[in-house]
């Protein structure tokens, strides 16, 4: 019993450093040196760049590309700056400044790239962490190793592009019309989705990624948190760093250091340095500064491949083979599996009805776990409806959750293997998890190759299965260590599939646990007192949920998201209050008082499709009207030219620009940027009339230039948006609670006026 005791707390605390020891824990370095990586003095450039938002054409927009360009200049470095329009594959349209410099190596070779981000996402979000961090990683990062002397062959290129929250705008520019382009080899962009937890590695390649890994582990990060799962579905998802950008649009290669947890921080006003993880920053560090050392020195024209490779980390570092074992790999764990199965008939080892049992007890915990984690989640979104605010889909409590989940699931697993267990048929029911492993490994050969790696706990599982045939008591603790990798490998996707993907995807979390003890049965099927483990762990998920419930509230620590904006239609001389909020509070249930259900005549975009919740007429104050001046109004052959310009008389954030007739115009610019009219075009080539949304730097006038054919009427519609709400002195709104911030992810604390422009027939 003691032994079985000694098992089950190794592998709790094998689960433990699982996930603890993905990352760095209080120092990367302890006491570093002038020329080693300092996270107090990176930490320092967090906080001077991200003490307010800084979302492009606000005042500290320009303060913080001021402060990069000192800090940089403070190192010896000739800095340069690239200004210029850039038009997104996002429809947004805007003036960004880059910030670039070149340390020149001793081989005229291609270049490395340290990238990252340097503004914010409007409206309220402070960036420290997205991606004040990945600046600060980047500043202190090349400072130390520009103080050490560091020897390396290629030039490094340090880049800090604008525009990113918009729609990558900066690294297209830098694209199309920066020389540097074309010396680039290889990129690393630091980015964050979250204030916390580890920083995964993400791999954009244009082709193969073998040798690119190849290389990555050869530089030997101390805390590498890689998977090829990641990559393949990262290659299956719609990509949207500054990376993806050099990848498509110059077949540019590179890796993704990106932080992903405590997302509820994305986007926030809560992204605040005092709530980036010191340890997150640190993980930072412990890839750029290896990285940076090694793929310096690094031939980089010689990192493509045709070929792509099986990776993952463990405790023990990073492990890697090649995409051609992945078959032949599942057709041995098949053959092995058959000739341990006519072992152990042959034996007589293996008893039918036994097995039977296995197969029975596992889908029964599969089928009770997968919709108790499918359906559970939709119950406490009844219970606690007000965690739909949270638009991340990842609730302030959500870590309880996970744990919660994983308890219960582990519990009823428990108490369903305690109906079948006997003394002596712990192999019978190895059988079952064996075979569905081998089942999944199969389909996984076929459409997601990146997660053949789970291929190595089933190998593991095999000898542990024939270790059964062969003894009837095995040593507990021999087995226990065979079955620490299953532990090693499979429990952090346990955690990081709902911190990914959001709490709605909590039921891969408890399909994968019942999966894992499958794996683990060679220890836990000796195990005699089930139930009352069962028991025990259902008890401690009542008090996990418990504790849950009593952090479900909203406080200043916690604060609730929501949404108030003014919106005025200066056709129809309406105007209304809009929300986004399910649930109303105190500090805008006021203006809702007189709703209305017709909302036809008013368009709002959102990152995430969000719709506005309620609509409610609002008084019509006096908003300065923008001048519009028409410079050309002209027919040229069969074609009428409008050349216009539109002259704010408020301060704006942006210009949203709409026309119903957007397919009939046949060339149409802003501000000088031509913008394709074809039909492959991604604007024109909808049923939405948005054609792009301008975004003000120092309140510029907005420039259209456009032809449509002489018969055609064109129809512009625009939507005029500051985000000054709370600042307007006739609405007069209150600030709101310490218990709430604004809502992310909306256009919000905004006045928008939609003008309609009129042209002569």
């Amino acid at each position: 019993m003691f032994k079985k005791i000694i098992a089950l707390l190794i592998f709790s605390l094998a689960a433990y450093f699982s996930i603890k020891t993905l990352m760095p824990q209080d120092n990367f370095i302890d006491n570093p040196t002038n020329s080693e990586f300092s996270n107090t003095k990176a930490f320092k450039h967090v906080q001077n760049l991200g003490s307010d938002a800084h979302a492009i054409g606000t005042n500290a927009h320009e303060d913080a590309a001021v402060y990069i360009i000192k800090e940089l200049e403070k190192l010896g470095l000739d800095v340069q700056t690239q200004e210029g329009n850039s038009f997104s594959d996002w429809g947004t349209f805007a003036k960004v400044k880059n910030i670039a410099t070149r340390i020149k190596g001793t081989d005229n070779s291609k270049a490395l790239v340290l990238m990252s981000h340097y503004d914010s996402a409007g409206h309220s979000s402070k960036g420290a962490s997205d991606a004040a961090s990945g600046v600060a990683t980047v500043l202190e990062g090349i400072r130390a190793f520009i103080t050490k002397r560091t020897a390396h062959k290629n030039d490094i290129i340090i880049l800090f592009t604008d525009g990113e929250e918009l729609g990558l705008n900066g690294a297209r520019l830098f694209v199309k019309e920066h020389p540097w382009t074309k010396d680039i080899g290889l990129i690393l962009n630091f980015e964050s989705r979250g204030s916390g937890g580890p920083s995964f590695t993400l791999v954009e390649t244009t082709d193969g990624n073998a040798v690119l890994m190849n290389e990555f582990i050869k530089a030997n990060p101390k805390y590498p948190v890689a998977n090829s799962l990641a990559y393949s579905i990262y290659k299956k998802l719609p990509n949207d760093t500054d990376l993806t950008v050099f990848r498509k649009e110059a077949n540019i290669q590179g890796f993704n250091f990106a932080f992903i947890d405590d997302h509820y921080d994305y986007h926030a006003a809560l992204d605040t340095p005092e709530r980036l993880d010191n340890n997150t920053l640190s993980h930072q560090a412990s890839y750029l500064m290896p990285l940076l050392n090694h793929f310096g020195n690094t031939d980089l024209t010689n990192l493509k491949s045709t070929e792509n490779n099986v990776y993952f980390n463990s405790p023990l570092g990073m492990h890697s083979y090649p995409f051609t074992w992945i078959l032949p790999l599942v057709i041995i764990a098949a053959v092995l599996f058959l000739l341990i199965l006519i072992y152990g008939r042959r034996h007589k080892k293996l008893k039918g009805i036994e097995i039977r049992k296995g197969f029975l007890a596992l889908f029964s915990a599969l089928l009770v776990n997968g919709i108790i984690g499918f359906f559970g989640w939709k119950a406490i979104l009844q219970v606690y409806p007000h965690y739909n605010e949270i638009l991340h889909g990842f609730t302030y409590n959500g870590h309880l959750y996970i744990f919660f989940f994983v308890l219960l699931s582990l519990s009823i697993t428990f108490y369903i293997y305690k109906k079948v267990y006997t003394t002596t048929n712990t192999k019978e029911l190895l059988v079952a998890p064996i075979f569905i492993w081998l089942l999944l490994n199969f389909g996984i050969s076929q459409e997601l190759q990146g997660a053949s790696f789970f291929i190595v706990p089933l190998f593991f599982a095999l000898g542990l299965f024939f270790i059964l045939l062969r003894k009837d008591n095995p040593n507990i603790l021999a087995t226990t260590l065979l079955s620490l990798p299953a532990i090693f490998i499979l429990v952090p996707f346990i955690q990081q599939f709902p911190i990914a993907l959001g709490l709605k995807i909590i039921v891969a979390s408890s399909v994968l646990i019942v999966l894992l003890f499958g794996l683990l049965l060679p220890v836990l099927g000796f195990i005699r007192r089930k139930k009352s483990l069962g028991h025990l762990l259902l008890f401690v998920s009542g008090i996990v949920f418990l504790i849950a419930h009593l952090n479900s509230e909203f406080t200043p620590e916690q604060p609730k998201p929501n949404s108030l904006v003014y919106f005025q239609d200066n056709d129809t001389q309406k105007s209304y209050w809009i929300t986004y909020d399910k649930i109303l509070d105190n500090w805008n249930e006021s203006y809702f008082k007189d709703t209305i259900s017709d909302k036809s005549n008013i368009t709002l975009g959102s990152k995430y499709n969000t719709k506005f919740s309620k609509v409610a007429k609002a008084e019509t104050i006096a908003i300065p009207k923008s001048n519009l001046n028409i410079s050309i109004d002209t027919l040229i052959n069969q074609e009428r030219k409008i050349q216009l310009c539109i002259m704010p008389n408020r301060k704006l954030n942006s210009i949203e620009i709409n026309s119903k007739t957007k397919n009939s115009f046949t060339s149409f610019s802003i501000n000088g940027t031509e913008i394709s009219t074809k039909i492959d075009s991604k604007f024109f080539n909808t049923n939405s009339p948005k054609i792009a949304t301008y975004h003000l730097v120092n309140n510029e006038p907005l420039e259209l230039s456009f032809s449509i054919h002489k018969d055609s009427i064109p129809h512009i519609v625009l939507l005029e948006t500051s985000h000054d709400l709370l600042s307007n002195k006739t609405l007069n709104i209150p600030n709101r609670g310490d218990n709430m911030i604004p809502k992310p992810f909306v256009i919000n604390d905004a006045v928008i006026v939609k003008n309609t422009l009129r042209f002569n027939d």
